[in-house]
Parts: structure tokens; sequence; C-alpha cells
């Protein structure tokens, strides 16, 4: 096939900054990735561990499926994502693949996008900013690794009441919201009155989630479990009962990502749970939704696609003492 006729890809990832660890990809029964085109990876941010493994994995995802892979640098800047979006028309590609700087924007991206199917990853948009095969959302579905933490603590913990800490991510991120109000909804469906002592933000990092838990325990309030929207704030919250002569083993720490080093915690009996996000999987979904979309196929029969054509999900999976092995 002459290169003029091979359709080229744009994924426009958006800043990247959260926790995860790699999986094996989903299949599909129909709308396969066609070989060939270019994806570009738009405003890049690899401080966060999981987001690096997203974006390596996008990257691993598209050379696989036969496409060349550009990088361009936005930042957390919403307006470069839309000129990016706007080059992309201008450019010849597509499809986009967008991690949204600022989920309320996607109908900027839209607009700037124009005739454009758009594939969101890892931030996700409102609902109403989605479209059947056209506007797109691919990851894991935030709600399950939330109830799936609030389960492990429950059973850890066997009491009908409790008193628990919550250390959320990024303020306003999808990802923070659908996870805190998993736990609070899980323990509330089950029967299980929870007291939270502490409920703050932390931004995803260690640091942040170590000094104000450092402040909180000097309170000296009993604590049953401590809930965590990613690895690197449980590993955060388990060094600060360490600081404060607790023991962490006693007290349910749970992450989510399945990091390289969360995992590690559990193995040696201080982190006590995590859920495992599928990097690799949520790659692959995003490389071939958009490689549908981009080539006008619908994504129906896709593995993951939910019946209204506007998700693809990739399971989370959990990880405890039990099995934590499989994921180091």
């Amino acid at each position: 096939m002459k290169k003029s006729l091979i359709k080229k890809i744009t994924a426009f990832v958006g800043v990247f900054a959260m926790s995860l660890g790699l999986l094996s990809g989903c299949g599909s029964s129909s709308g396969s990735a066609s070989k060939g085109g270019k994806i570009m990876i738009i405003g890049t941010d690899t401080d966060d561990a999981y987001r690096k493994l997203l974006i390596d994995a996008i990257k691993s995802e598209g050379e696989s499926a036969g496409v060349t892979i550009d990088d361009q640098e936005c930042g957390n800047d919403v307006e470069k994502q839309a000129e990016a979006a706007r080059k992309a028309v201008s450019g010849g590609y597509s499809a986009i693949i967008c991690r949204l700087a600022d989920a309320s924007t996607a109908p900027q991206i839209e607009l700037a996008a124009g005739d454009l199917p758009v594939i969101y990853v890892n931030n996700q948009p409102d609902d109403s900013a989605l479209k059947a095969d056209k506007y797109v959302y691919v990851a894991s579905n935030e709600e399950d690794c939330g109830r799936m933490q609030a389960e492990y603590v429950m059973k850890k913990v066997n009491k009908k009441e409790m008193n628990i800490i919550i250390l959320e991510g990024e303020k306003g991120h999808s990802a923070t919201i659908q996870r805190t109000e998993a736990n609070k909804n899980t323990f509330k469906r089950e029967g299980v009155t929870v007291h939270i002592l502490f409920q703050d933000y932390c931004n995803w990092t260690d640091t942040e989630a170590r000094h104000k838990l450092d402040l909180f325990f000097k309170t000296n309030q009993s604590v049953d479990a401590i809930l965590c929207n990613n690895d690197t704030m449980a590993l955060g919250a388990v060094q600060a009962l360490e600081d404060n002569g607790l023991d962490p083993s006693q007290i349910p720490v749970t992450g989510v990502d399945a990091t390289a080093d969360g995992c590690k915690s559990i193995s040696e009996g201080k982190m006590g749970f995590t859920a495992f996000q599928n990097a690799k999987g949520q790659a692959k979904k995003a490389v071939e939704v958009a490689s549908a979309l981009g080539n006008g196929k619908s994504i129906k029969g896709i593995k993951g696609v939910t019946k209204d054509l506007k998700y693809g999900y990739v399971p989370f999976e959990a990880v405890d003492s039990s099995n934590v092995s499989k994921y180091m």
C-alpha cells in the first residue's frame, strides 16, 4: 500500500501523573488496528509512576500495531492541548487519544478536533461529553477498585463500626472522585458504619501522605484502616505509621495500581492490598479503539467496550499477600 493511502492516527495523551503496573492486553472480536499510520502522544508528564508506564505502554502498543509514535509536550496546559488537537486536523491525522489536563475541558478539545474521533484516557470527562463511536473513554472502572479496597478492609477489620482514614489523589480528578465514592458506598451498602477521622488530598504523592498523617497521629486517635487512592500515597501512609510507632500489618493500608514498590511492600507484610491497574491493557485498548474509529469502523465487538459504545474497560485485579508474587 502506498504511504499516501495509509491512514494516520494521532494519539493525543494530555498531562500524565498517577501510579500503575503493566498487564497483558485485551483482545477483540472486531475493530482491530490497521497497519501503518502515526500516533502522537501529546502533553506527557512522566513524574508519576503509573502515567509513565501508561505512556511507555502506548508507545509499545503503537509500534506493535504498526504505527509510528510521535511525542509532543503540552504540560498541564489546556490551551496547548486544544492547539495540539487543531494541529491533528491540519496534519491529516485520523484520531486523537487525549489525557485531559482538566476533565471539564473535553468539549473544547472536541471542538478543536473537528470531525476527528477522540479517545480519552486516564482522566474521565463527564458522560455528556462522550458519544458512541466518536468520543470514547478507555480505562479501568474506578468504582471497581474502590469497592475492592473497602471489601478487603471489611474482611480484615471484621467490625460493623470502624474508624478509617481516606487519602485522596488530585482534587477534581475522576479517579479521585470515583474511587473515594466507591469506598464509602461499599461500606454503606454492606451495612458497615464508618467514622472518617481524616480525609484529604495528597496529590498522589508519598511525601504529602506521610506529612499529613504524621500531623494526624499526634491527635492519638485510634484508626482501624487507611484507604488510599493510589499505591504511592499508601506507601507514605505505611511510613507514617512506622514513624509513629504503629504496626502497618495491624492497620490495613490499601492502595491502587500494583506498582513495583507497592507489591514489594505487600510481600513484606506492610501494605495490605492494592488493585492492579493494567497500563499495557489500557494502552492496547486505546490504540485499538483509535485505530478502529480512525479507519471509519465501529468499536462494537471490541472486548471491554460497553453497549453504548462510549467506554472501553480493562478490569482491575485484586492483589494481596495471597497472590502478590504474580504481580512482582
